[in-house]
């Protein structure tokens, strides 16, 4: 029988994208940029919906956080990006992989959880409209927005502590852009089917939960408008739901590809293009899609530049 290499791993190699080093400065210029207006686009919300007091409202409470954590979500993954292909490939400790593993799994649950909690108020504010005010408190946002960070926690530290309990031995090289579950699964050896069972049945409270919360409330939603007598009414209501369904079908439709299917084989190069827009891509878009297609947040930069030119 041939012999199999069970050296220990103690460090990984991001190698994503190393077979094109003639693509390594073009991307890390555009990874650049998108960055920075990620990073600028999200600031941007936060501070409008901070200052203009007609955005201060359940919603816009909620899309202050989803930007905030678009800014850390980023954060864990884009740099690192730039990193590997300025460098055609770069080492990361055991420790650091665990370490970025960990937070972008605590970023974008908490996003999954806003998202879900986003859809939950445009179903109050179309469905139950009399009783929004008295259903969507400060005290029941500071009680959901709170509720979203600990199952973040939850979610981050049981899949950390599940995969990371996988024996990591032979090769070290991660074909992706950062340490993510698909490829780490990918380096495990010996028995893992315990630790594979609580990440899959653990995914299944976070995507699916998430989904079936928003799937439910936009039903109600949908019913609501269609007993609206004018198609005025009903485009004007439908308006109110349209930046965030945007959001959510770019968010959890990417999410789905990833992680609620067979991982088995080698990371395709659709692999990488898939965790590049969900990681990269749609933090950037977040702004844009609660901008341009928002009455209240274009009045309310409009206003802002006004103020801004007036100095």
């Amino acid at each position: 029988m041939a012999k199999v290499n069970l050296t220990l791993v103690t460090e990984f190699l991001l190698i994503a994208f190393t077979e094109h080093p003639e693509w390594g400065l073009p991307l890390f210029h555009l990874f650049l940029f998108i960055y920075l207006f990620t990073l600028l686009g999200n600031s941007g919300m936060i501070v409008l919906i901070r200052m203009d007091r007609r955005l201060h409202t359940p919603m816009y409470y909620l899309l202050s956080h989803l930007s905030f954590m678009d800014i850390c979500y980023s954060s864990v993954t884009v740099p690192q990006t730039m990193a590997v292909l300025l460098e055609h490939g770069a080492a990361l400790s055991y420790a650091r992989c665990v370490a970025q593993f960990f937070l972008f799994t605590f970023f974008g649950s908490i996003d999954c959880y806003l998202l879900a909690l986003m859809a939950y108020d445009r179903y109050v504010a179309v469905c139950q409209p009399l009783l929004y005010v008295t259903i969507m408190t400060q005290k029941a946002l500071l009680s959901f927005v709170a509720g979203a960070y600990i199952a973040g926690l939850l979610s981050a530290l049981v899949r950390t502590i599940s995969a990371f309990t996988l024996s990591f031995c032979g090769n070290n090289e991660i074909d992706f852009i950062f340490c993510d579950l698909p490829p780490l699964l990918k380096l495990t050896c010996g028995e893992s089917y315990i630790q594979e069972l609580v990440i899959i049945v653990f995914a299944i409270f976070v995507i699916p939960a998430c989904m079936v919360v928003i799937v439910v409330s936009y039903l109600f939603i949908i019913v609501a408008i269609l007993r609206i007598p004018s198609a005025g009414g009903r485009a004007k209501t439908f308006s109110t739901c349209a930046s965030h369904l945007t959001a959510v079908s770019l968010f959890f439709g990417t999410l789905i590809f990833m992680y609620l299917r067979d991982n088995s084989g080698q990371a395709s190069e659709k692999d990488r293009v898939v965790s590049v827009f969900y990681t990269t891509v749609i933090p950037m878009l977040n702004p844009l899609i609660y901008s341009l297609r928002n009455k209240e947040v274009k009045e309310a930069l409009k206003n802002f530049l006004n103020r801004v030119k007036t100095f």
